[in-house]
């Protein structure tokens, strides 16, 4: 991969709860694990998700004395008076992958920042009400009435990287937590969830579960791929370590070997 053109993955969508920060650090951690050069920018300056996830890593490591890899992470605050741009510029020049983690909430720096996605991940929780954002559903035959305004806020910026520069955008819906619904709602969703991925252009694939082990991560600012700083793990760390395996390769990302870099 040139060192002139990352990789920008964002992660985004205008409701909060759905997994967004866990996700996006757990993606940073396993490229970074691969000897890959991974940058984040955490555009959320209230909660600070991301940032004070790897915070707490950085801290770890000087506690155990263990190497962990560990993305290069940025705030970026939209009253500093900088221009998100030049950073993202300013990054793409020095790395493979490039991260972007945004609060739930829309502005010009969060539309800037999705039409640099290569890839757009948009984690909800696996209901009807964390689907509304991309499609409303009818309540008789749950079919889809029409997208929803996150739909067409993702669409607009996919037709402006596609004048910017003839790239397309591959944007994944996540599905999280998918075991706390019953059969029935599960079908119904998953039906609705495909038949609207149809119409706007979206792949689905598999997200995390709702684990203890992930809000119990976060102070340690460990991640589920940290085998030996965890210690002896049970079999809902190896269930969990599974799904992120598969998160990973759901993504389909071209991975270039450091090595020949």
């Amino acid at each position: 991969m040139s060192a002139k053109n990352a990789y920008f993955i964002v992660f985004a969508n205008e409701k909060g709860g759905s997994g967004k920060s866990t996700t996006a650090v757990h993606v940073a951690v396993a490229l970074s694990a691969k000897g890959l050069k991974v940058a984040a920018v955490d555009l959320d300056t209230r909660q600070r998700t991301f940032a004070r996830y790897m915070e707490n890593r950085v801290e770890s490591v000087k506690r155990i004395g263990m190497d962990l890899p560990t993305p290069e992470t940025k705030v970026f605050d939209p009253d500093s008076g900088d221009d998100l741009n030049l950073l993202l510029d300013e990054l793409s020049q020095n790395y493979d992958f490039v991260i972007v983690d945004t609060p739930g909430r829309h502005s010009s720096d969060i539309r800037s920042a999705l039409e640099r996605a290569d890839s757009l991940v948009t984690p909800i929780n696996d209901s009807f009400v964390d689907l509304d954002l991309i499609g409303q559903v009818d309540p008789e035959s749950y079919h889809i009435k029409r997208p929803s305004f996150y739909a067409e806020l993702v669409w607009e910026a996919r037709k402006a990287r596609g004048k910017r520069d003839g790239k397309t955008v591959d944007w994944i819906v996540l599905r999280n937590r998918l075991q706390h619904l019953e059969a029935r709602n599960m079908r119904h969703v998953a039906s609705a969830m495909t038949e609207l991925s149809k119409r706007v252009g979206f792949r689905i694939i598999s997200g995390l579960s709702e684990r203890v082990i992930y809000r119990e991560l976060f102070l340690k600012g460990l991640t589920l791929l940290d085998v030996k700083a965890l210690g002896r793990a049970g079999l809902g760390h190896v269930a969990a370590r599974q799904e992120l395996r598969d998160l990973i390769a759901g993504l389909k990302l071209s991975i270039p070997d450091p090595k020949k870099a």
